[in-house]
C-alpha cells in the first residue's frame, strides 16, 4: 500500500480546498451542483475520502456523504440525484433520509431501490440543526452496514475536528490574559497538543480504511471500525478542548464554533459510538482466538506462539485505543 498522497491526490485535495471554501456561502442546492459539475461524487475510495475531510471542515449541508457512502455502496451505483441507504436493521437516524430522490433498503430479500417520496420519512429535529436525519418504519430490514459508510463518517468527523482546532488556535493565538495571548500559557499549548494528535491517529486510520476498501484487503472490516472508533474516540478530546480554549462563547448561535462541535458529536454517534465499534473489534478478536486456540503454544512466560515463526507478548486484543 502506499501511504502518502501522489500528486494528483495533492492536487485534488488543493482543488477541493479551495473550491469548499469559495463556495461554501452558496445556498445548498447551488453548493449540490457544483459538486455533481464537479463529479466528485464518481471518486474513487481514497480521493473520495480526501473530498469527504474537506467537506467535514466546512460542515457541508448537502446530501453529499449520505449519497455516496450510505447509497452508493448498496445500489451499486449512483441514483439519480440524491440519495441515502437504510441498513443498519432498525431504520433510525437515517441520514439524509427526508430529502433523498433514491433510498436503497437493506431487507432479507436483498437491496430494495425505492423513491424518497414513496417513503414519505420525515426529518427529525436534532441537537445539530444543519444535518439532516429522520426514521423510516419499513419491514423485514437487516443489519448490515457498509465499511464505505463508516470510513465517510470516521473522515468528515476528523475534517470537522481539524475545523474546531483551527478555530481554538487563532482564537488562543487573539485572547489576552495577564497581557499575554493565553496561547503562551503551558497548560493551554498541551490541550491544543493533545487534540492535534488525536486528529492525526484517527486522521491516518480513516485513510488506512479508505486504502483497504480501494484495494479490496481483507482487512477493510476490521479498518472500518478501526477508524470509526478513533475518530469518535478524536471528537471526544477535540471537543472538550476546543470547547474549554473557548469558554462558554464557544457554545454560543453567533459562533461558529458550536457547528463544527455538533457536527463532531453527530459524526460518533451515527452508526455507533467509539465504544460500540471497540467492542466490536475485541469481540472480533476473541472470536478469532478462539478459533486459532487449538495451534497456540506456549513459548516462554507471559509470550505465546501463534503461528510458525510468529510471537506475540499477548496484546494482540488491545485494537482501536
Amino acid at each position: 500500500m502506499e501511504f502518502e498522497f501522489d500528486e494528483d491526490q495533492r492536487l485534488l485535495q488543493r482543488l477541493v480546498r479551495e473550491t469548499v471554501a469559495k463556495s461554501r456561502s452558496l445556498p445548498e442546492d447551488r453548493l449540490w451542483a457544483t459538486y455533481l459539475e464537479l463529479g466528485w461524487l464518481e471518486a474513487p475510495a481514497v480521493e473520495l475520502a480526501i473530498v469527504l475531510e474537506e467537506l467535514g471542515y466546512a460542515a457541508d449541508p448537502t446530501p453529499f456523504l449520505a449519497t455516496a457512502t450510505w447509497f452508493a455502496p448498496l445500489a451499486g451505483r449512483l441514483p439519480s440525484g440524491s440519495g441515502t441507504g437504510v441498513f443498519d436493521g432498525t431504520g433510525r437516524f437515517v441520514l439524509d433520509v427526508d430529502r433523498a430522490d433514491e433510498i436503497a433498503l437493506l431487507t432479507r430479500d436483498g437491496v430494495r431501490i425505492v423513491a424518497g417520496p414513496e417513503l414519505g420519512a420525515a426529518r427529525v429535529d436534532i441537537f445539530d440543526p444543519t444535518l439532516h436525519v429522520g426514521h423510516v418504519e419499513v419491514p423485514d430490514l437487516v443489519p448490515g452496514i457498509p465499511d464505505l459508510a463508516l470510513m465517510g463518517l470516521a473522515i468528515s468527523t476528523v475534517g470537522s475536528c481539524r475545523r474546531i482546532l483551527d478555530l481554538a488556535v487563532a482564537h488562543v493565538k487573539e485572547r489576552v490574559q495577564f497581557d499575554v495571548p493565553i496561547g503562551s500559557f503551558q497548560a493551554v499549548k498541551h490541550k491544543a497538543a493533545d487534540m492535534y494528535v488525536a486528529i492525526e491517529r484517527a486522521r491516518a486510520l480513516a485513510y488506512f480504511c479508505a486504502l483497504t476498501i480501494a484495494e479490496d484487503d481483507p482487512r477493510r472490516g476490521r479498518a472500518a471500525s478501526m477508524a470509526k472508533a478513533a475518530a469518535g474516540e478524536c471528537q471526544r478530546i477535540v471537543f472538550r478542548g476546543g470547547f474549554q480554549l473557548f469558554g462558554a462563547m464557544g457554545f454560543t448561535w453567533e459562533n461558529e464554533l458550536q457547528i463544527h462541535l455538533k457536527r463532531a458529536k453527530a459524526g460518533d454517534l451515527l452508526l455507533g459510538t467509539a465504544a460500540v465499534h471497540r467492542r466490536a473489534l475485541l469481540e472480533q478478536t476473541r472470536q478469532e482466538r478462539v478459533r486459532s486456540g487449538p495451534q497456540r503454544e506456549r513459548s516462554g512466560p507471559g509470550r505465546e506462539t501463534s503461528g510458525p515463526g510468529r510471537e506475540t507478548s499477548g496484546q494482540e486484543g488491545v485494537v482501536a485505543g
